[in-house]
């Protein structure tokens, strides 16, 4: 559907200018022209008494032939040369959907020295896995790694490829569906599969996670979504399955973009949050960097990470790799201390998951105590001393 404007008949009475509730109608050259924000609503139609614009119903597009793509594809992310846990999150719903659709679950294993480990991908459940081992592949490349994936995919057609929604996922995913011309759904935290029809019903939180939305991509092949950390079960481990490796040749084509000198680790990336048991968290009812202390000293008697809001973030009192929320991370701990976090709706999306949830804030009528299991009222400053000495009484 689209409306536009007969010339010959325009009179540049600007009627249509003043109806258009959208401000989509201006005046050139004497005649009425309708912008690129135009939402097709008719209101111009309809006051135009000189029947001067009109509605018009476009050529419906051909339905593609889908019949050809055919298998489950995950992106088994790695670091460091090992299997990433959202890998085996991936392959573990990878399984189901491919059992729906009674078709092959296959994983593309991108790296340097981890042919020895394309083996686990098949114990967690895959059964073949496209193996690119090479050591100009051995750091993460936007362009080097969208080429394999979109390369593989012209030539096996799969019908659904998946990854993690990680730094690396979110990097290169929409190269690739952009090559591939196809859609893309990120952040998805619930998967299903039709499996008659094969269109994936990918569910992602929307509008500040008010509201599940759930995407489809009827029309187009294969269909594409990156999947949160931490919101799937990964895969169990059978060491009897058998499964093929077929080891796919790397020749670079074309410049590469950007190229890594040198990778610097800060000490807050060497612990994961996302693969912790126990996290203490804080924002910014801590006050300043300094009382971030207090979070440090408390998860180390706890054994656990250090997170926090963004809010603590960007006042730049800890690193970003300890970000907790829509944009940051998504953890799921057995114990989770919120400690002078006000609970905004952008943060807890990225831990409302977790098994047990401890809210400290003065504040009664904090949103965080909404999804605390436990909450203490009261001084982030009194409460976690208190916390640390009984602890540290405890455990002797």
């Amino acid at each position: 559907m689209s409306v536009r404007v007969i010339s010959d008949k325009c009179t540049a009475c600007e009627t249509c200018v003043t109806a258009c509730p959208f401000g989509a109608i201006e005046m050139r050259d004497g005649k009425a022209f309708i912008t690129e924000v135009c939402t097709m609503c008719g209101s111009c139609v309809e006051v135009c008494e000189f029947k001067a614009i009109e509605r018009m119903e476009e050529a419906a597009t051909p339905a593609a032939d889908l019949s050809a793509y055919k298998g489950v594809w995950v992106f088994a992310e790695q670091h460091k040369g090992d299997v990433a846990s959202v890998a085996l999150e991936l392959l573990g719903e990878g399984r189901k959907l491919a059992d729906k659709r009674k078709t092959k679950l296959s994983a593309v294993f991108i790296g340097h020295n981890i042919k020895s480990k394309a083996k686990d991908l098949i114990a967690h459940g895959a059964d073949l896995v496209y193996l690119a081992d090479d050591p100009a592949l051995k750091d993460f490349n936007d362009d080097s790694y969208a080429a394999i994936l979109t390369t593989l995919a012209r030539k096996h057609k799969p019908e659904i490829i998946l990854a993690g929604a990680t730094a690396i996922g979110r990097s290169f995913f929409p190269k690739v569906a952009s090559s591939l011309y196809t859609g893309l759904t990120a952040d998805c935290t619930v998967l299903d599969i039709d499996a008659e029809t094969g269109h994936l019903h990918q569910t992602r939180p929307a509008f500040g996670g008010n509201i599940l939305a759930t995407i489809m991509t009827p029309n187009h092949r294969p269909q594409m979504a990156t999947v949160r950390h931490k919101v799937m079960k990964p895969a169990p481990r059978e060491d009897s399955r058998i499964g093929d490796i077929i080891e796919i040749p790397y020749t670079q084509s074309g410049d590469l973009r950007t190229r890594v000198i040198r990778t610097i680790e800060e000490l807050g990336e060497t612990v994961n949050i996302c693969e912790a048991d126990i996290i203490v968290a804080g924002g910014r009812g801590l006050g300043s960097a300094k009382n971030f202390q207090l979070i440090e000293e408390l998860a180390k008697v706890l054994g656990g990470a250090v997170a926090a809001t963004r809010g603590a973030v960007d006042e730049g009192w800890i690193p970003y790799p300890h970000q907790v929320g829509q944009t940051g991370k998504t953890v799921c701990p057995k114990l989770y201390i919120a400690c002078g976090i006000s609970g905004a709706i952008q943060h807890v999306a990225g831990m409302q998951s977790s098994d047990v949830i401890v809210a400290i804030n003065k504040d009664p009528d904090a949103p965080i105590f909404n999804v605390a299991t436990y909450g203490i009222v009261g001084d982030v400053h009194e409460v976690v001393p208190i916390m640390i000495k009984k602890i540290r009484e405890m455990r002797g």
